[in-house]
C-alpha cells in the first residue's frame, strides 16, 4: 500500500477576520438562474467561486474584479480596502515568507522520501515472496511492513504539524508588520477606515483600492530596516 508524501506547502495567507473590521460594501446583485433546475443540456449561470481550503492563496478576489478599469484615488474618500493577498503575493516580505515555507516543505520532503522508499520495498517484497516463505518469516515480513507504514503516517504527521506552525508564525510575523504600514498609508490618506478585500465582496470600487500602496510603504519599510548603514 503506497502512502503519499506531503507536496504541498501551505501558502501565506491572512484571515481578514481577526486582522481588519470588515463591513458591506455596496453591491451588484449577482446573476442567478430564474429556476431551481436548469434546462436539458444548459448549465446556470455560476455563482461566485467557492474557494477550496488549500492552498489559502486561492482566497485572492474572484476573477471578474481585476476587469475594472483603474481609477484614481476619490478625493475625500475616507475608506478604502486593501487585497491582503495581493500583498503577500507581490511584496518583498510576502515573497521571501513564501519561500521559506516551501523550503521548509521541500526539506521535510526530503526526510520522508527515504522512509517511503523503505516502506514501498518491503511491500513489494512481502507480495512478491509471500508464498515461498515459511510462516514465521512471512509474519515478521508482515510486522515489519506495518510497522513501517505507521512509522511514515507519524512522520507525515509531525511534518505537516511544523509545517502548519511555521506558517502560523510566518503570518503572526507578517501582519505585526503590515498593520502599522496599512495604518501609515491610512493617516496619509485621511481614512477613517480600511478594510480587508475577501471572496465574499461582490463589488467594490477599484479607486479604494490602496493595495500598491501598501506594498510599496511595505517594502520601503523593510528596506529601511534591512539595509545596512553607510559609512
Amino acid at each position: 500500500m503506497k502512502i503519499l508524501l506531503m507536496t504541498a506547502a501551505l501558502s501565506l495567507t491572512l484571515t481578514a477576520g481577526p486582522v481588519f473590521a470588515e463591513s458591506s460594501q455596496e453591491q451588484q446583485p449577482p446573476q442567478s438562474p430564474p429556476a431551481q433546475e436548469p434546462p436539458t443540456g444548459q448549465q446556470p449561470a455560476p455563482e461566485p467561486p467557492q474557494q477550496p481550503g488549500v492552498p489559502p492563496a486561492s482566497e485572492a478576489p474572484p476573477p471578474p474584479r481585476p476587469t475594472q478599469p483603474p481609477r484614481p484615488f476619490p478625493e475625500g474618500a475616507k475608506v478604502a480596502y486593501v487585497d491582503t493577498q495581493a500583498v503577500v503575493s507581490q511584496s518583498a516580505e510576502g515573497k521571501a515568507a513564501q519561500v521559506q515555507i516551501q523550503t521548509f516543505a521541500e526539506k521535510k520532503n526530503g526526510e520522508l522520501e527515504p522512509r517511503q522508499k523503505a516502506l514501498q520495498e518491503a511491500e513489494q517484497k512481502l507480495e512478491q515472496e509471500s508464498s515461498v516463505m515459511n510462516e514465521a518469516a512471512r509474519a515478521q515480513l508482515q510486522k515489519d511492513v506495518e510497522r513501517r507504514r505507521v512509522d511514515l503516517q507519524r512522520a507525515q504527521q509531525d511534518a505537516q504539524r511544523e509545517l502548519q506552525e511555521l506558517n502560523g508564525e510566518i503570518q503572526q510575523k507578517f501582519v505585526q508588520k503590515l498593520l502599522p504600514v496599512i495604518g501609515k498609508v491610512a493617516q496619509e490618506k485621511g481614512l477613517h477606515f480600511v478594510l480587508s478585500l475577501t471572496p465574499d465582496v461582490l463589488f467594490a470600487d477599484s479607486g479604494l483600492d490602496i493595495t500598491q500602496d501598501v506594498v510599496k510603504a511595505l517594502d520601503a519599510a523593510n528596506e529601511g530596516t534591512n539595509t545596512p548603514e553607510k559609512k
